[in-house]
């Protein structure tokens, strides 16, 4: 335990040196955060590093793989709780429900499964509302804000298929579909629904049947709907590329660019997920640029060619295989961790190795965070691991024990706490 402490300790020492304190507590309001990015711009170190971590509440909340949002002071847990799906609300200072919604949903079973029995989706939450507070408001005027927005939804994709919107305040079915029942991917349902200009973009189906729909986020009708392929396992970014607002996505068998106006196809690059290789990573968009992992990382360009958009190759890089994990681009370097459980850096520009670490995590299960000038990463082995963005080697200057069983979920950085989910509890860990 001391030793524990001890690796805690260094830990807020190493991220009150390199992390540069914000105004306000950075929300973590869908998949991979604010920007689908990663990357976490509120944490605030305190002034002295503490002796100890401070444990503030845990609470069970059921099974699992699915990264709650925050937004403002309250916490959106997705989970299983017995025979159902449910949604929990709570307040992020105490971890006390606030609301929940249930909703009946047959037991997944056989291998796929295993001890993954809940949702691997992870809710969004927005509201127009939220949208309009300034990054200037003060503190207590934007927490005010955020929780009486009245008209903030929260959006969960179950294991089986079922898309769900919620009042965010009061937990109230606004709408809730089912579009491919019986249809999903061979491990279930993973990718997480998308919020953007009113709308809520999810990947559906699975096994060769399956679309990108878009819906309207307050009625729930269908606006568009791209048929064109499947989904696998990873989720949607929005992006604005060559002039165009698009929907960039892998498929089962694809990297796909679909316009969010109407749901057409704009570009597409053959990406087979084979043998042992998942499309499961999440792209992402650095200007006219995309980087995508699964059998190998590489990057694509995405210019006009006279009234079309087109995908050309720029890198391959077949020793950086990603399955389980996206990873982080930062200062024009990508850090991440390989499907044998090792990290890596990468230069994005050109795609090449700069350093491989030689001590594996796991299988490759695990989230990486770029937390200012410190890389996070939290593999599956529950360990809440610091090291420096370096383009030379790699260099661990902490680590953590957060969790007495595995952790498939991204930890949330907010204010001095750290939100960390595992097989079936929520805790926050106070650094005072």
């Amino acid at each position: 335990m001391k030793h524990t402490l001890r690796a805690f300790s260094i830990l807020a020492a190493v991220l009150l040196l390199l992390c540069a304190p914000c105004a306000f507590a950075q929300d973590w309001p869908q998949w991979r955060g604010i920007n689908r990015d990663g990357k976490a711009t509120g944490f605030t170190p305190p002034a002295t590093a503490p002796k100890e971590p401070t444990r503030k509440w845990q609470v069970t909340v059921g099974a699992g793989d699915a990264t709650p949002a925050l937004l403002g002071n309250k916490l959106y847990v997705f989970a299983r709780q017995g025979d159902n799906e449910v949604t929990l609300c709570l307040n992020a200072g105490d971890g006390k429900e606030l609301w929940r919604d249930t909703n009946a949903v047959p037991a997944i079973t056989g291998p796929a499964a295993r001890e993954h029995q809940g949702p691997r989706s992870s809710p969004a939450v927005a509201g127009s509302k939220v949208a309009t507070i300034g990054v200037k408001t003060d503190v207590a005027t934007r927490v005010q804000a955020l929780n009486n927005a009245i008209d903030s939804k929260v959006v969960t994709l179950g294991v089986l298929g079922t898309l769900s919107c919620l009042d965010a305040n009061t937990g109230k079915v606004l709408w809730r579909k089912d579009e491919f029942p019986g249809v999903f991917p061979q491990f279930y349902t993973s990718s997480s629904p998308l919020i953007t200009d009113g709308m809520v973009i999810a990947f559906l189906g699975g096994k060769g049947n399956g679309a990108l729909i878009a819906y309207d986020l307050t009625t729930g009708t269908q606006k568009w709907k791209w048929a064109g392929e499947a989904p696998d396992y990873g989720s949607p970014v929005v992006a604005t590329i060559a002039g165009v607002k698009q929907i960039v996505t892998l498929t089962e068998k694809s990297l796909v660019g679909v316009a969010l106006a109407d749901g057409k196809l704009l570009w597409q690059v053959p990406c087979p997920a084979e043998r042992m290789a998942y499309n499961a990573a999440t792209p992402i968009v650095d200007g006219d640029m995309v980087i995508y992992s699964g059998r190998g990382t590489k990057a694509v360009k995405i210019e006009k060619q006279g009234n079309t958009l087109a995908a050309t190759a720029l890198w391959s890089n077949a020793e950086a295989s990603v399955s389980f994990n996206t990873p982080v681009l930062k200062d024009g370097l990508l850090f991440g961790m390989s499907n044998k459980g090792l990290f890596f850096c990468l230069d994005a520009k050109t795609g090449k190795t700069d350093w491989t670490d030689t001590t594996p995590h796991g299988r490759g299960f695990g989230a990486i965070v770029d937390l200012g000038q410190a890389i996070i990463a939290l593999p599956a082995s529950s360990e809440l691991i610091a090291f420096k963005p370096s383009s030379t080697e790699y260099a661990e200057v902490a680590h953590f024990k957060v969790a007495d069983t595995p952790t498939y979920t991204y930890p949330i950085f907010a204010g001095k706490n750290i939100y960390v989910k595992d097989q079936q509890m929520l805790t926050m860990w106070a650094i005072e």
